[in-house]
């Protein structure tokens, strides 16, 4: 044999190696599991939390979990008579039928102690198939190098399927059985009689519009709407901030946090810097003026309300990004990050004219916001937390004698009234009779004009235009323009239920 031959001789042997290398897995940890199920039920609830049939790599033992599941859940006994009824009579197992194999599995049954042991071990390989799958795709795709995948796509491609598996352990979406939905429908039902106010949604903060919307629910996209000068900027803010400052945390059984009331926050400025951001909500909750707090014109007792607030603020949840024109992928990866590192319940997005789409749909506007309000309704069931993005009104609205927003006034696309679960439209009269008010205090018209501005100051109107699962209708709130501060009305608090 010559030296380049001796030389290639041990590679082609770890190619070969390489070759036949077989996916992770435990068969006999596997079969234990099954075992200790089948001899003793209570295993099942030991390991059914995290461990669904997909995550066992045998087939026929996926099978066997998933009918013990359904006969367990049922308040009946899954044993090796009872399962066998549900399985192929005529499948084998080498030598052995398919009830030879269960009585088999039951008679060689270990102590249900270990079962939670066996189905980590089970779940972590399971995990470590799925990574090697993403990873031979994200390789494969990488060496074609297709036109419609450029190397960004197939980052946010391999970024978002690596987020799934890390959220659920399978990052294939599919199917789900309606018996896991209802599940998670009584679940919701569960949390809601068991959070403050009772909602089944994330609470504003803001009772009369909770009362309206149940809360912000998971995965809706709720568009927040209005003309420059409305103050849906300070809605937003105000309501962010409220569901920060009420974070409870709870540790789940797995070590994680979930929130128990109010949520971590992330917030996307396009518009106004962290700092200006930061600066509204100390105005809001100090009621000291932002434009005095800008200009430093304030007093010594004032600055040291400030210096407090700011000390409590520091605890509270908020992450704000104030990248100005992000486009919608950057966006999303950026979400998921946070999601993973520190969690999160609610995502702001102020606002959706100023993101950009891709590059393919940069010539169409209409498309480009298109393709942002689907990536945004996408991403909120991806992390399965509410979105409010806010969105721009066309001037159809300033050339009408009704000010009132309506759901053909939204800018640039239908899309956006269309891919909403819910539309909110920020509306306040009194923007508009100030700017009507006479230049002579003389004139006959100034007192009726005095009236009309006494009824509608300090107060604005939250339009429920759209609403998936809710009634439609108004709120009426009470806003401190000084604070940017949107609240209750005293008054009005207890009639806005009954619509």
């Amino acid at each position: 044999m010559n030296d380049a031959a001796r030389k290639l001789a041990p590679l082609a042997k770890d190619q070969a190696d390489q070759h036949y290398r077989e996916a992770p897995n435990n068969l006999e940890a596997e079969q234990a599991l099954l075992g200790a199920i089948l001899v003793n039920n209570d295993a099942f609830y030991r390991v059914s939390d995290f461990l669904k049939p997909v995550h066992l790599f045998e087939p026929l033992h996926r099978r066997i979990f998933e009918v013990a599941g359904d006969i367990i859940r049922m308040g009946k006994t899954a044993n090796p008579v009872t399962i066998k009824t549900f399985l192929k009579a005529d499948e084998k197992v080498g030598d052995l039928t398919v009830a030879q194999y269960l009585a088999r599995l039951a008679a060689e049954a270990v102590s249900i102690i270990n079962a939670e042991d066996y189905g980590r071990a089970i779940y972590d390989l399971a995990l470590r198939r799925s990574l090697i799958t993403i990873g031979e795709d994200m390789v494969n795709i990488a060496y074609d190098a297709p036109l419609d995948m450029p190397p960004q796509s197939q980052i946010e491609d391999a970024e978002r399927r690596l987020f799934e598996l890390a959220e659920t352990g399978r990052y294939d979406g599919g199917f789900q059985s309606f018996s896991d939905a209802v599940t998670l429908a009584i679940d919701m039902a569960a949390t809601a009689k068991d959070r403050d106010g009772h909602l089944s949604g994330i609470s504003t903060g803001i009772h009369s519009l909770d009362g309206k919307m149940g809360g912000l629910q998971r995965s809706d996209l709720i568009i927040l709407a209005g003309r420059p000068g409305m103050g849906k900027t300070s809605l937003a803010t105000n309501i962010a901030y409220n569901i920060a400052a009420a974070y409870e945390p709870e540790v789940q059984p797995d070590g994680s946090f979930k929130a128990r009331n109010g949520g971590v926050v992330g917030f996307y400025s396009l518009e106004m810097s962290s700092e200006q951001l930061a600066t509204r909500i100390i105005s809001e909750q100090t009621e000291v003026s932002s434009s005095k707090i800008r200009r430093g014109d304030i007093s010594e007792a004032d600055f040291e309300k400030l210096v407090a607030c700011s000390m409590m603020m520091q605890k509270v949840p908020l992450y704000i990004d104030q990248t100005g024109g992000i486009s919608i992928a950057q966006l999303a990866a950026r979400a998921r990050r946070l999601k993973r590192q520190r969690g999160l319940d609610v995502l702001v997005v102020d606002y959706v004219q100023l993101m950009t789409g891709s590059k393919k749909s940069g010539e169409n506007r209409v498309q480009e916001i298109t393709e942002i309000t689907t990536g945004l309704k996408a991403l909120g069931k991806e992390l399965n937390v509410p979105i409010i993005a806010l969105s721009q009104l066309s001037r159809a609205v300033e050339s009408r004698e009704d000010k009132r927003p309506q759901l053909s006034d939204l800018r640039e696309s239908g899309s956006i009234e269309q891919d909403a679960d819910v539309v909110l439209f920020v509306f306040r009269e009194e923007y508009y009779v100030k700017n009507m008010e006479p230049r002579d205090e003389f004139d006959p018209k100034y007192e009726e004009w005095k009236m009309q501005m006494e009824k509608v100051k300090g107060t604005a109107d939250v339009i429920i235009a759209k609403q998936r699962h809710g009634p439609t209708g108004t709120v009426k709130l009470a806003f401190q323009s000084e604070f940017t501060r949107f609240s209750d009305l005293a008054d009005s608090s207890f009639t806005q239920y009954e619509h």
